[in-house]
């Protein structure tokens, strides 16, 4: 896949479709693989350019690996606490990447939409960067507050998985953890699962970007203040059966968004099952039309 050079960091992206841009921003640990194909293709069916890329630090993109690991229990248990919790670099600078990768591709303005730790990323692309973004759409994330972020403690051990040493452990290890966060109110995608799992192991694993990455959001601040000043047409969506991020942290981002629509989804965990996109893709084609 194509590489992009940004600041001093290269991400890899894919780009399908033409029409106005939606800038495709995975959560942590993942890669653009996890934005499953079809969900793409039926963007770009319905008139959009669809860009997907690797965060810094998980894939095909740079890894920082000159920067220390932290530990994530100790990291989790200062947060608890409600210590600082110190990260080698911030969710604000994968905001600013995904901003320069829009500069790299020579795209003016986007609708940017996140899902997980990137729609905290999406978030904070709104607010560094609100001439860029034409709307914002958050999935099963939240706006930084402590209440919403606290995850059942199942959901969170699953997120800690023994390093993949060949694909079909990689395969295996991914159903564990989407029997665990996924959604209970529709059909278990195996096949999905397995097939964007192996993928991933293939295009390399980053366990220690990974700890970079969750040290980002840990040490993440309540962004609702800053969303209350936007003005940019907004869908923020959630599931209602999500064990990893509580559903009342769509329902609080969506307060704090002044332009927003929220979509809570019955039996919908952490994960973006195919029963579900028609009604995602409807509401994001909905508030997209409002975008100027």
């Amino acid at each position: 896949m194509p590489r992009a050079q940004v600041g001093d960091i290269e991400l890899s992206y894919e780009s399908m479709g033409e029409g106005p841009t939606v800038l495709l921003v995975m959560g942590l640990g993942a890669q653009l693989v996890l934005w499953p194909d079809d969900f793409c293709r039926d963007l770009v069916a319905r008139g959009f350019r669809v860009v997907r890329f690797d965060n810094r630090d998980v894939g095909e993109s740079s890894r920082l690996d000159q920067l220390p690991v932290p530990d994530p229990r100790s990291q989790i248990a200062r947060w608890l606490l409600g210590l600082p919790v110190r990260a080698p670099y911030g969710l604000g600078d994968m905001a600013d990447d995904a901003a320069g990768l829009l500069d790299a591709l020579e795209v003016e303005r986007a609708h940017v939409m996140g899902m997980s730790m990137g729609g905290m990323i999406a978030q904070l692309v709104a607010i560094r960067h609100p001439r860029r973004v034409l709307s914002l759409t958050s999935i099963m994330s939240n706006a930084g507050d402590r209440l919403s972020s606290i995850s059942r403690p199942r959901a969170l051990r699953a997120l800690f998985r023994p390093l993949p040493r060949t694909r079909e452990q990689a395969e295996l290890g991914a159903l564990q953890l989407f029997r665990v966060i996924g959604s209970p109110g529709f059909p278990f995608d195996e096949a999905g699962i397995r097939d964007r799992a192996g993928r991933s192991f293939e295009r390399g694993t980053s366990p220690r970007g990974f700890m970079r990455q969750m040290a980002a959001v840990l040490a993440g601040h309540d962004r609702r203040v800053a969303l209350r000043r936007l003005r940019v047409p907004a869908l923020v969506v959630h599931g209602k059966a999500d064990p990893l991020v509580p559903p009342r942290g769509g329902v609080r981002t969506a307060r704090a968004l002044p332009r927003s629509e929220l979509l809570m989804i019955d039996g919908m965990g952490h994960d973006l099952p195919r029963g579900a996109w028609p009604r995602i893709l409807g509401a994001f084609e909905r508030v997209a039309r409002t975008a100027r």
